[in-house]
């Protein structure tokens, strides 16, 4: 199982030293990734409505104030060398299609092979309304299509397409991305749309457990989301295990409340000894990969909180 982290893409963390020393010092811990997010513009963010809190508010300090995503995901490629590049998640429908596919392909080529792109159809109109050309309602369909488009870009020679919303022909797109036949697409989110999309297209299925409205917080839901994954990925033709369960963790300890909403423990609340528990347990579920935020106020305190986990948690599983 590969365990990775989320670098600060917001705030005073995300200036470019103090970012390229927690990615730095990430490597040399000995994570196998880290992660970045994906906003172009954001509204005003007083008002509640991200779905990944209880409150509605954005969890980290100041979310106004964040890079785009593939910039820094290239920046950071060239300050590491080892650990893997996960894109937690590129919003799939902002970014034109053919220039998505050469920019993440250019990424993938000048890393060495290290980006996973992990994928999301977005939930924030008023971002889409600012930004992307397609209409909000259609994201989902938008999304499915753009990945076709990628894999098309990504592995033919001489690609053509011819969708709904995106259309190409006598093109050719060099290099092509060093892993082969493409970079792992991990596919975000947690609603029925999500799930279908993750089993039909998708490399891996990589949820956060604290969505208001679809929640994977316990085990039991989230055994209960991995059952679905896999019948759905029958339906859809592939075998039961072809799309790898991952888990996207916001806060643990003693941030969480002991008791989900279900009446079961949350993943990932409690003490150290109850997180060690649910990496085994997740593990022998067969989930591939885990991230964990380690938001904390300085860079001091997040590599510190990064060397304990390792130390404490990570080397007992």
């Amino acid at each position: 199982m590969q365990i990775g982290f989320n670098l600060p893409n917001t705030g005073p963390l995300s200036q470019p030293e103090v970012m390229t020393r927690i990615a730095q010092s990430g490597e040399a811990l000995g994570y196998d990734y880290l992660t970045v997010t994906d906003h172009v513009v954001l509204p005003n963010v007083t008002t509640p409505g991200y779905p990944y809190s209880e409150s509605g508010e954005f969890m980290s300090t100041e979310p106004l104030y964040r890079h785009e995503q593939l910039t820094m995901v290239s920046y950071v490629a060239a300050k590491t060398s080892r650990i893997r590049l996960v894109l937690a998640v590129i919003v799939v429908p902002h970014r034109q299609p053919v220039l998505a596919a050469k920019m993440l392909a250019s990424i993938d080529v000048l890393s060495g092979g290290r980006l996973v792109v992990g994928v999301g159809a977005g939930w924030l109109k008023a971002e889409f309304d600012a930004i992307v050309a397609t209409p909000f309602a259609e994201r989902g369909a938008v999304t499915d299509e753009y990945i076709h488009a990628f894999r098309e870009l990504w592995t033919n020679p001489a690609p053509s397409f011819d969708g709904k919303y995106v259309k190409f022909r006598d093109i050719v797109l060099h290099p092509k991305p060093i892993q082969k036949p493409t970079p792992p697409i991990w596919v975000g989110g947690e609603s029925p749309p999500a799930l279908r999309r993750a089993a039909k297209l998708g490399d891996a299925w990589y949820p956060i457990g604290s969505n208001q409205k679809f929640l994977y917080d316990s085990l039991p839901r989230y055994q209960a989301g991995v059952g679905r994954l896999r019948q759905l990925t029958i339906e859809a033709g592939r075998a039961a295990d072809a799309v790898a369960p991952v888990y996207r963790v916001k806060r643990y300890g003693a941030q969480l409340d002991l008791l989900a909403s279900d009446g079961n423990r949350r993943l990932f609340s409690g003490t150290d000894a109850d997180i060690v528990n649910d990496f085994r347990t997740l593990r022998d579920l067969g989930v591939q990969a885990i991230d964990i935020d380690f938001e904390r106020p300085t860079a001091d305190e997040l590599i510190a909180e990064m060397g304990r986990f390792k130390a404490e948690v990570l080397a007992k599983i």
